[in-house]
């Protein structure tokens, strides 16, 4: 039976970028959509649902994070990878894209190879990995890793596809401490550059949107589930 071709949005205001990772993302077997600024991506996304949008940051009409914010509001794009494109190569762009919502930071001027085999990564990882069990239940926390959602006491939380795979990485083994390097190479694979903020903006989110403090900091150390 064959299976539908991963859908990928490329939004970029820059004809020749476009051009090129079209190609490449083509030739690795993608389905290719384009849009030439902000609002005919959000159209795009709308009309399309693709699996993974590549923002380009500086774009006109609504810049790479307004439309990255946007989509992340809405349910619509909740299993949907977003990947933003940069020529801010500053610490302070990429917490902020990460806080919107982004799963990855693409630095330009860009080398389509080395893009197009960190969105493959993304992919790899795209169920959580840690454990078999599919539903995890702690208390009155239900993880559901078939569905992706999150469920406490009976009220659906949306997470982010990558807020997901960390909470429930942890939420496998509950108690037990992972290592920073550990978590990154679990949940954003080794084929993927990170930061070393990654881990804290996520864990800071997954905190707010549950509303409860259900992962612990060990200080020098990485991360455990307490709930």
């Amino acid at each position: 039976m064959e299976t539908n071709p991963i859908k990928i949005l490329i939004a970029d205001d820059e004809p020749d970028i476009i051009e090129i990772i079209s190609f490449h993302l083509m030739k690795s077997g993608f389905e290719v959509i384009t849009a030439k600024d902000g609002a005919e991506a959000i159209e795009k996304a709308q009309e399309y649902t693709p699996d993974c949008i590549i923002l380009d940051v500086m774009m006109p009409k609504r810049n790479g994070f307004e439309v990255c914010e946007y989509l992340r509001s809405n349910k619509q794009f909740d299993k949907t990878l977003i990947v933003l494109l940069t020529a801010l190569n500053d610490e302070a762009s990429h917490i902020k894209g990460l806080e919107l919502g982004g799963d990855d930071f693409v630095n330009k001027p860009i080398s389509p190879k080395v893009l197009v085999s960190r969105i493959s990564a993304l992919f790899r990882r795209i169920q959580p990995a840690s454990s078999d069990k599919k539903i995890i239940q702690i208390k009155d926390l239900i993880i559901d890793a078939s569905q992706y959602n999150t469920n406490l006491n009976g009220t659906l939380h949306i997470l982010a596809k990558k807020e997901f795979e960390l909470l429930y990485l942890l939420a496998a083994q509950a108690g037990r401490v992972f290592l920073r390097n550990e978590i990154l190479s679990q949940v954003w694979g080794n084929d993927v550059i990170v930061g070393d903020r990654t881990i804290d903006v996520h864990v800071r989110k997954i905190r707010v949107k549950l509303g409860i403090d259900c992962i612990t900091t060990v200080k020098g150390v990485g991360y455990k589930f307490d709930y």
